[in-house]
């Protein structure tokens, strides 16, 4: 959540910095519940000092006369009274929190203005982007494709966007996996193994409620919900405490694999790997001190960039505009590689910092050099997501003779430097 003072302070220009996302949110409702709160809280709060002090006089007055029964009506008067404020001083509270909580976070100054994902700006590229790729075709038409990755069993199992990877596929998953995880182990990053269900508190406190309720798979038996992405339980570790100005920043990564129904998402964006509802992810989460999260934004999305340089796979680094930037982010990047086989970018990562929204939602805070408690301010990034890299690895180094090659980097997890199908047989 944002700052109630700095909304208090400065509405004007709270409310036209937020006017640049997307997300609907009646600020002047807000500030209304936010002055009427108050005004009930200072009345039971002067009440309840009322019925102090009537109890203090009681103490001293001598029991029996008629002017102790007299003060001791008025004191049930003060006490009734004093039940019915806080009661609705307390109704209030939750109505202006509900209300506050639908605010999103500030975007910052330098995210460019945008109505949506058409006005983001490409900021810089890598590799051979659109270049000369002969032998390219969409992953899921390559001839051996459904003999590696099973869709139709997946949907008998479970239902669309659920695959099987079979063989050297699902090993070449596993060494996705590895790699990331130990490049961001030598980029200073501690590796947790993490839950992949969360509470509603754990999803609040990242935004992905009320934000992305639609999205995530809920157990209403349990009351949890299965991760989006690991930013979701990792985020939380540290939820409701207090760390220490040395201990910053904190770098955490975390393997999951991470569930979202896309509800509404069809057609040729769909195919293939191109948008699961399970896929496997490494994330890449920070909490830092204030003054170093945009220096702090810059090494993570660096620390992505270089797994894709290394996979030799092109991409772009795109600045989301206000108008498509997420509901918690005050600053977000992505990274989209170029899949010659579709002729089109792929998001593979989300780089992002959160400012002190999530901190201030998750109550995270750090001691500063007086001893006082501030937030902290959070970031994540994908570093990276499996299915789309996969794919555009499978397009771009797609052979004449329909084998794919496979990146240097990977070898040590997956000792073979081809993959797919020749004749009857799987090329080693």
């Amino acid at each position: 959540m944002i700052d109630i003072k700095m909304l208090r302070k400065d509405f004007a220009s709270c409310k036209e910095a937020i006017a640049r996302k997307k997300f609907d949110c009646d600020l002047d409702a807000v500030m209304k519940l936010d002055e009427n709160r108050r005004v009930a809280i200072a009345l039971a709060e002067k009440t309840r000092a009322s019925q102090k002090a009537v109890n203090s006089e009681i103490a001293q007055m001598s029991k029996g006369t008629p002017e102790f029964f007299d003060k001791v009506s008025e004191m049930k008067e003060i006490a009734n009274k004093v039940k019915e404020l806080e009661s609705t001083a307390k109704k209030i509270d939750e109505d202006f929190l509900d209300a506050f909580m639908t605010i999103p976070n500030l975007p910052d100054s330098t995210v460019p203005n945008g109505k949506g994902e058409q006005d983001n700006q490409a900021i810089s590229t890598w590799g051979n982007v659109k270049g000369d790729f002969p032998n390219a075709v969409p992953h899921y038409d390559i001839p051996w494709f459904d003999q590696m990755i099973d869709f139709p069993r997946g949907v008998k199992v479970t239902g669309g966007g659920f695959p099987f990877y079979l063989g050297d596929m699902s090993r070449l998953v596993r060494a996705l996996i590895n790699y990331f995880l130990d490049e961001a182990g030598k980029n200073g990053y501690e590796e947790v193994h993490s839950p992949i269900v969360v509470n509603a508190a754990s999803a609040t406190a990242t935004g992905q409620l009320p934000d992305k309720e639609g999205q995530m798979y809920l157990d209403q038996n349990e009351e949890v919900y299965l991760i989006p992405t690991a930013e979701v339980p990792v985020t939380n570790f540290f939820r409701d405490e207090i760390l220490s100005a040395g201990q910053l920043p904190v770098k955490r990564c975390a393997y999951t694999p991470c569930f979202r129904r896309e509800a509404g998402s069809w057609g040729k964006d769909v195919r293939g790997l191109n948008r699961l509802h399970q896929f496997d992810k490494v994330e890449l989460v920070k909490w830092t001190h204030p003054d170093e999260s945009f220096q702090e934004l810059e090494s993570l999305r660096n620390d992505a960039e270089k797994l894709l340089q290394n996979l030799g796979l092109p991409y772009r680094v795109l600045s989301i505009c206000s108008g498509d930037i997420g509901f918690p982010h005050a600053k977000q990047y992505d990274l989209e590689v170029w899949a010659a086989g579709q002729k089109r970018w792929l998001e593979v990562s989300s780089c992002s910092n959160f400012t002190d929204f999530q901190a201030r939602r998750a109550n995270i805070r750090f001691r500063d050099q007086s001893g006082k408690p501030r937030p902290v301010h959070t970031l994540n990034g994908s570093a990276l997501a499996i299915p789309r890299v996969l794919a555009a690895l499978l397009e771009n180094n797609l052979k004449p003779d329909g084998l794919v090659d496979i990146p240097v980097c990977l070898q040590t997890w997956f000792p073979q430097d081809r993959i797919g199908f020749h004749g009857s047989g799987i090329i080693k």
